[in-house]
């Protein structure tokens, strides 16, 4: 069974930095790197929305409202992907997931705060 374990969520001020990770267990390196890895953020009655992606040959996407602060990269000799967050603001505040393929992570807070 694939189970997701996100970290490095917190409390920060506005214009702050932080680094979200991912590990993924229950999945040899070999499959990991062939998987799309996703970070998606979610607010309390909003749907779950899209942040960043990272392709197995390392190409990335990215939401308008975090491209230029964002930034998706993946480890997969550690089977561990990372967000890292900067020039956060009060909108970033959020629940952050991470997905590989149907696997989803519990999530870990971030708050931004003005």
């Amino acid at each position: 069974q694939v189970q997701l374990v996100e970290s490095g969520g917190g409390l920060v001020q506005a214009g702050g930095s932080l680094r979200l990770s991912c590990a993924a267990s229950g999945i040899s390196r070999t499959m990991f790197r062939i998987y799309v890895l996703n970070w998606y953020r979610q607010v309390p009655g909003s749907q779950r929305e899209l942040v960043a992606s990272v392709t197995s040959e390392g190409s990335t996407n990215y939401a308008d409202s975090v491209k230029g602060r964002f930034t998706i990269s993946r480890v997969n000799a550690k089977n561990t992907v990372y967000l890292q967050m900067n020039s956060l603001k009060p909108e970033d505040t959020a629940v952050y997931y991470c997905r590989l393929y149907a696997y989803w992570g519990q999530g870990t807070q971030v708050t931004v705060s003005s």
